[in-house]
């Protein structure tokens, strides 16, 4: 239809077409958005920190362990960001100078990942090695050993984690269950168990405390405690009296 001024098309639908063909309107194709290309996002590579010991300086190299460390971390992508080595140290003892660096840079997230060669690279006791994973886990620091195939970060890997605590927490109570038995035999031996006691000279105590010395000075003086002084000089005066 047609009214007096401009046509009136229908709204839309086949017949609008027709009649905006006949009445001589140009005809206006459909058209689709088109999606805005995606920018690829810059891969951001995880920071890597390396750490290796030798137990002695004589005939031990770290080199190898470094090199295949490094050679891992490149399959991997790794940016590797720092590398920690201890020479000559005992893997039995939890505060190294390297180790010490190496778990203070972890505390300062500067890492994201830790790389060791082999378990006993990095601690020997049990539950050193939990300790350190845990601290790693609340710091969010993924730990990897290469020779073992444990990375905290895959499923498989905090399986074995959960596994070697528990392993950590028999070693512990076996470890107790021994103390308290040997304790207990030495005691039913009549051994005395505990720290040696030490030898405390009563008389002297009382001496000086005659001499108007106070307690701290004669605990000073004669090198024991003041719960110590304040005991002997007590059990002397009840003595005395």
């Amino acid at each position: 239809m047609l009214g007096e001024g401009r046509p009136v098309l229908p709204a839309e639908g086949p017949a609008a077409w027709a009649l905006t063909r006949r009445v001589g309107f140009p005809t206006v194709q459909p058209f689709m958005l088109k999606a805005r290309p995606t920018m690829p996002e810059e891969e951001v590579l995880k920071r890597a920190a390396i750490y290796a010991r030798v137990s002695t300086l004589a005939g031990q190299s770290p080199a190898m362990q470094l090199d295949v460390l490094r050679e891992f971390a490149g399959r991997c992508d790794f940016e590797i960001v720092g590398e920690f080595v201890d020479h000559g140290a005992s893997g039995a003892r939890e505060r190294r100078p390297a180790l010490d660096q190496l778990m203070d840079a972890a505390r300062k997230r500067t890492c994201d990942v830790v790389l060791v060669y082999r378990f006993d690279r990095f601690a020997r006791s049990v539950r050193h090695l939990v300790a350190a994973l845990d601290e790693f886990d609340a710091l969010g620091v993924d730990f990897v050993s290469y020779s073992e195939s444990l990375d905290t970060s895959t499923p498989m890997g905090r399986a074995m984690f959960s596994i070697i605590g528990a392993l950590a927490e028999l070693e512990r109570r076996i470890v107790v269950e021994r103390s308290v038995e040997g304790q207990r035999r030495a005691r039913a031996r009549g051994k005395y168990v505990g720290r040696p006691r030490r030898q405390v000279d009563a008389r002297r105590i009382l001496r000086l405390r005659d001499e108007g010395q106070s307690l701290r000075a004669i605990a000073r003086e004669t090198g024991v405690s003041r719960t110590v002084v304040t005991r002997r000089a007590r059990s002397g005066l009840k003595a005395r009296a």
